[in-house]
Protein backbone atom coordinates (compact mmCIF):
# COMPACT_ATOMS: atom_id res chain seq x y z
CA UNK A 1 0.00 0.00 0.00
CA UNK A 2 1.74 3.14 -1.00
CA UNK A 3 1.73 6.09 1.36
CA UNK A 4 -0.25 9.23 0.71
CA UNK A 5 1.31 12.21 -1.15
CA UNK A 6 2.62 14.81 1.12
CA UNK A 7 0.00 18.19 0.97
CA UNK A 8 2.02 21.29 0.86
CA UNK A 9 0.13 23.58 3.39
CA UNK A 10 -0.72 27.39 2.85
CA UNK A 11 2.34 28.09 5.09
CA UNK A 12 4.78 26.36 3.28
CA UNK A 13 3.64 27.80 0.02
CA UNK A 14 4.17 31.09 1.59
CA UNK A 15 7.68 30.78 2.79
CA UNK A 16 8.48 29.04 -0.40
CA UNK A 17 6.78 32.17 -2.59
CA UNK A 18 9.08 34.93 -0.97
CA UNK A 19 11.72 32.79 -1.02
CA UNK A 20 11.67 32.51 -4.52
CA UNK A 21 10.67 35.80 -5.06
CA UNK A 22 14.11 37.44 -3.17
CA UNK A 23 16.02 34.75 -5.28
CA UNK A 24 15.03 36.09 -8.46
CA UNK A 25 15.14 39.48 -7.14
CA UNK A 26 18.39 39.22 -6.77
CA UNK A 27 19.56 37.45 -10.02
CA UNK A 28 17.85 40.73 -11.59
CA UNK A 29 19.45 42.85 -9.64
CA UNK A 30 22.93 41.57 -10.99
CA UNK A 31 22.25 42.51 -14.14
CA UNK A 32 19.73 46.00 -13.52
CA UNK A 33 22.85 47.54 -11.18
CA UNK A 34 25.37 47.97 -13.85
CA UNK A 35 23.07 47.86 -16.77
CA UNK A 36 21.53 51.25 -14.98
CA UNK A 37 25.06 52.36 -14.45
CA UNK A 38 26.20 52.07 -17.75
CA UNK A 39 23.50 54.06 -18.87
CA UNK A 40 24.09 56.57 -16.99
CA UNK A 41 28.01 56.96 -18.01
CA UNK A 42 26.58 56.53 -21.54
CA UNK A 43 23.87 59.52 -21.07
CA UNK A 44 26.90 61.83 -19.70
CA UNK A 45 29.36 61.23 -22.27
CA UNK A 46 26.85 61.47 -25.37
CA UNK A 47 25.85 64.87 -23.30
CA UNK A 48 29.26 65.99 -22.81
CA UNK A 49 30.39 65.39 -26.45
CA UNK A 50 27.06 66.73 -28.25
CA UNK A 51 26.99 69.77 -26.01
CA UNK A 52 30.81 70.67 -27.40
CA UNK A 53 31.77 70.60 -23.61
CA UNK A 54 34.65 68.92 -25.01
CA UNK A 55 36.50 68.76 -28.36
CA UNK A 56 35.87 65.18 -30.75
CA UNK A 57 39.82 64.72 -30.75
CA UNK A 58 40.17 64.70 -27.21
CA UNK A 59 37.03 62.74 -26.22
CA UNK A 60 35.26 60.91 -29.37
CA UNK A 61 31.24 61.01 -29.61
CA UNK A 62 29.40 57.65 -28.96
CA UNK A 63 28.34 57.98 -32.26
CA UNK A 64 31.97 57.95 -33.30
CA UNK A 65 32.95 55.18 -31.33
CA UNK A 66 30.08 53.00 -32.90
CA UNK A 67 30.66 54.24 -36.72
CA UNK A 68 34.64 52.71 -36.04
CA UNK A 69 33.42 49.75 -34.39
CA UNK A 70 31.26 48.78 -37.58
CA UNK A 71 33.22 49.90 -40.13
CA UNK A 72 35.97 49.11 -39.33
CA UNK A 73 35.06 45.50 -38.27
CA UNK A 74 37.11 43.31 -40.03
CA UNK A 75 40.37 45.00 -39.02
CA UNK A 76 39.37 44.98 -35.25
CA UNK A 77 38.50 41.85 -35.09
CA UNK A 78 41.89 40.26 -36.87
CA UNK A 79 43.72 42.29 -34.22
CA UNK A 80 41.57 41.05 -31.19
CA UNK A 81 41.86 37.34 -32.10
CA UNK A 82 45.70 37.75 -31.84
CA UNK A 83 45.40 39.35 -28.53
CA UNK A 84 42.78 36.79 -27.31
CA UNK A 85 45.36 33.94 -28.44
CA UNK A 86 48.30 35.84 -26.45
CA UNK A 87 46.35 36.07 -23.28
CA UNK A 88 45.06 32.95 -23.48
CA UNK A 89 48.35 31.08 -23.82
CA UNK A 90 49.53 33.40 -21.46
CA UNK A 91 47.30 32.93 -19.01
CA UNK A 92 47.20 28.78 -19.22
CA UNK A 93 50.63 29.01 -18.62
CA UNK A 94 50.55 30.93 -16.00
CA UNK A 95 47.80 28.72 -14.15
CA UNK A 96 50.25 25.22 -14.83
CA UNK A 97 53.64 27.53 -13.27
CA UNK A 98 51.56 28.81 -11.41
CA UNK A 99 49.69 26.19 -8.91
CA UNK A 100 52.71 24.09 -9.39
CA UNK A 101 54.34 26.93 -7.66
CA UNK A 102 52.34 27.13 -4.72
CA UNK A 103 52.23 23.10 -4.15
CA UNK A 104 56.19 23.27 -4.17
CA UNK A 105 56.21 26.49 -1.78
CA UNK A 106 53.57 24.84 0.39
CA UNK A 107 55.33 21.33 0.88
CA UNK A 108 58.49 22.71 1.04
CA UNK A 109 59.73 25.78 3.65
CA UNK A 110 63.14 25.75 1.46
CA UNK A 111 61.32 26.54 -1.44
CA UNK A 112 59.53 28.94 0.26
CA UNK A 113 62.17 30.68 1.52
CA UNK A 114 64.22 30.60 -1.92
CA UNK A 115 61.44 31.36 -4.49
CA UNK A 116 59.31 34.13 -2.41
CA UNK A 117 61.19 36.55 -2.00
CA UNK A 118 62.42 36.63 -6.04
CA UNK A 119 58.48 36.33 -7.10
CA UNK A 120 57.86 39.26 -4.67
CA UNK A 121 60.74 41.40 -6.71
CA UNK A 122 59.42 40.14 -10.16
CA UNK A 123 55.90 41.37 -9.21
CA UNK A 124 57.03 44.85 -8.13
CA UNK A 125 58.98 45.50 -11.45
CA UNK A 126 57.32 47.33 -13.99
CA UNK A 127 56.78 45.09 -16.69
CA UNK A 128 56.25 47.97 -18.97
CA UNK A 129 60.11 48.49 -18.04
CA UNK A 130 61.56 44.67 -18.56
CA UNK A 131 58.94 44.06 -21.75
CA UNK A 132 61.33 45.56 -24.12
CA UNK A 133 63.96 43.53 -23.23
CA UNK A 134 61.48 40.57 -24.13
CA UNK A 135 61.52 42.17 -27.24
CA UNK A 136 65.55 42.46 -27.43
CA UNK A 137 65.79 38.18 -26.31
CA UNK A 138 62.46 36.75 -28.28
CA UNK A 139 62.29 38.97 -31.43
CA UNK A 140 58.33 40.46 -32.58
CA UNK A 141 56.88 37.54 -32.86
CA UNK A 142 53.76 36.74 -29.94
CA UNK A 143 55.94 34.89 -27.49
CA UNK A 144 57.72 38.25 -25.87
CA UNK A 145 53.46 39.25 -25.28
CA UNK A 146 52.63 36.22 -23.97
CA UNK A 147 55.93 36.39 -21.61
CA UNK A 148 54.04 39.53 -20.49
CA UNK A 149 51.17 37.77 -19.71
CA UNK A 150 52.29 35.24 -17.60
CA UNK A 151 54.12 37.46 -15.54
CA UNK A 152 51.11 39.68 -14.80
CA UNK A 153 48.83 36.76 -14.54
CA UNK A 154 51.22 34.89 -12.12
CA UNK A 155 51.40 36.51 -8.84
CA UNK A 156 47.56 36.35 -8.16
CA UNK A 157 47.96 32.43 -8.93
CA UNK A 158 50.39 31.75 -6.38
CA UNK A 159 49.23 33.68 -4.13
CA UNK A 160 45.81 32.43 -4.02
CA UNK A 161 46.97 29.03 -4.18
CA UNK A 162 49.41 28.65 -1.50
CA UNK A 163 46.24 30.63 0.53
CA UNK A 164 43.90 27.86 -0.60
CA UNK A 165 46.40 25.26 0.06
CA UNK A 166 47.13 26.39 3.53
CA UNK A 167 43.31 26.80 4.33
CA UNK A 168 42.90 23.07 4.74
CA UNK A 169 40.93 21.90 8.35
CA UNK A 170 43.83 20.48 10.35
CA UNK A 171 42.16 17.95 11.82
CA UNK A 172 41.00 16.57 8.07
CA UNK A 173 44.80 16.43 7.47
CA UNK A 174 45.48 14.39 10.73
CA UNK A 175 42.85 11.91 10.03
CA UNK A 176 43.93 11.09 6.57
CA UNK A 177 47.48 10.71 8.02
CA UNK A 178 45.99 8.17 10.79
CA UNK A 179 43.92 6.29 8.33
CA UNK A 180 47.26 5.58 6.15
CA UNK A 181 46.63 8.20 3.62
CA UNK A 182 49.77 9.06 1.03
CA UNK A 183 50.73 12.66 0.18
CA UNK A 184 49.71 12.21 -3.40
CA UNK A 185 46.17 10.83 -2.01
CA UNK A 186 45.77 13.31 0.63
CA UNK A 187 46.27 16.26 -2.23
CA UNK A 188 43.79 14.69 -4.40
CA UNK A 189 41.32 14.55 -2.02
CA UNK A 190 41.46 17.25 0.62
CA UNK A 191 44.05 19.42 -0.19
CA UNK A 192 43.25 20.44 -3.50
CA UNK A 193 39.48 20.38 -3.10
CA UNK A 194 39.79 22.81 -0.14
CA UNK A 195 42.03 24.95 -2.32
CA UNK A 196 39.46 25.51 -5.35
CA UNK A 197 37.51 28.27 -3.94
CA UNK A 198 40.70 30.58 -3.48
CA UNK A 199 42.23 29.33 -6.67
CA UNK A 200 39.10 30.25 -8.43
CA UNK A 201 39.12 33.49 -6.86
CA UNK A 202 42.86 33.68 -8.12
CA UNK A 203 42.39 33.01 -11.49
CA UNK A 204 39.39 34.71 -12.48
CA UNK A 205 42.10 38.16 -11.11
CA UNK A 206 44.87 36.88 -13.50
CA UNK A 207 42.73 36.33 -16.58
CA UNK A 208 42.21 40.41 -16.69
CA UNK A 209 45.62 40.98 -15.56
CA UNK A 210 46.37 38.65 -18.85
CA UNK A 211 44.75 40.81 -21.54
CA UNK A 212 46.54 43.61 -19.63
CA UNK A 213 50.16 42.07 -20.09
CA UNK A 214 49.07 41.02 -23.57
CA UNK A 215 48.39 44.54 -24.51
CA UNK A 216 51.22 45.93 -22.50
CA UNK A 217 53.57 43.49 -24.82
CA UNK A 218 52.10 44.72 -27.69
CA UNK A 219 52.96 48.44 -27.36
CA UNK A 220 56.48 47.81 -26.79
CA UNK A 221 56.93 46.48 -30.46
CA UNK A 222 54.37 44.63 -32.24
CA UNK A 223 52.55 45.46 -35.36
CA UNK A 224 49.30 43.42 -34.95
CA UNK A 225 46.87 43.52 -31.75
CA UNK A 226 45.20 45.51 -29.50
CA UNK A 227 47.99 47.12 -28.63
CA UNK A 228 49.39 48.37 -31.86
CA UNK A 229 45.95 49.40 -32.85
CA UNK A 230 45.41 51.54 -30.03
CA UNK A 231 49.59 53.19 -30.36
CA UNK A 232 48.38 53.70 -34.27
CA UNK A 233 45.07 55.26 -33.13
CA UNK A 234 47.01 57.35 -30.80
CA UNK A 235 49.73 58.36 -33.07
CA UNK A 236 46.86 59.88 -35.41
CA UNK A 237 45.09 61.55 -32.98
CA UNK A 238 42.37 58.88 -34.23
CA UNK A 239 40.65 58.93 -30.41
CA UNK A 240 37.65 57.12 -31.61
CA UNK A 241 39.12 54.37 -33.06
CA UNK A 242 41.33 54.25 -29.73
CA UNK A 243 38.15 54.09 -27.51
CA UNK A 244 37.00 51.28 -29.76
CA UNK A 245 39.86 49.07 -29.38
CA UNK A 246 39.54 50.07 -25.42
CA UNK A 247 35.99 48.77 -25.24
CA UNK A 248 36.92 45.53 -26.95
CA UNK A 249 39.84 45.30 -24.66
CA UNK A 250 37.61 45.52 -21.63
CA UNK A 251 34.98 43.02 -23.03
CA UNK A 252 37.71 40.50 -23.72
CA UNK A 253 38.30 40.76 -19.86
CA UNK A 254 34.92 40.53 -18.99
CA UNK A 255 34.20 37.68 -20.91
CA UNK A 256 37.28 35.63 -19.94
CA UNK A 257 35.55 36.28 -16.25
CA UNK A 258 32.50 35.30 -16.74
CA UNK A 259 33.56 32.33 -18.21
CA UNK A 260 35.68 31.18 -15.24
CA UNK A 261 32.73 32.14 -13.07
CA UNK A 262 30.92 29.55 -14.97
CA UNK A 263 33.00 26.67 -14.61
CA UNK A 264 33.48 28.03 -11.06
CA UNK A 265 29.70 27.24 -10.33
CA UNK A 266 30.28 23.69 -12.30
CA UNK A 267 33.39 22.48 -10.15
CA UNK A 268 32.86 24.14 -6.93
CA UNK A 269 28.60 24.42 -6.22
CA UNK A 270 29.17 23.44 -2.64
CA UNK A 271 30.99 26.59 -1.68
CA UNK A 272 29.01 28.77 0.31
CA UNK A 273 29.62 31.93 -1.50
CA UNK A 274 27.26 30.03 -4.30
CA UNK A 275 24.88 29.16 -1.71
CA UNK A 276 24.73 32.79 -0.82
CA UNK A 277 24.16 34.23 -4.43
CA UNK A 278 21.55 31.59 -4.71
CA UNK A 279 19.82 32.48 -1.67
Amino acid sequence: MTAPAPVQTRASQRTSSPTAFRSLSGKLSTVAYPSVFLLIVFAIWWFVTNTGMAPRYILPSPQDTWAQLTENSSYLMRHTWVTTVETIVGFLIAVVVGVGMAVVMVYSKMMERTFYPIILVAQVIPKIAIAPLFIVWLGFGPEPKILVAVLMAFFPIVIAGISGLRSVDPEALELASIMGGSRWKTFVKIRFPAALPELMSGFKVAATLAVTGAVVGEFVGSNEGLGYVILQANGHLNTAMLFAALIIMSLLGILLFLILEVIERFTIPWHASHRNKDA
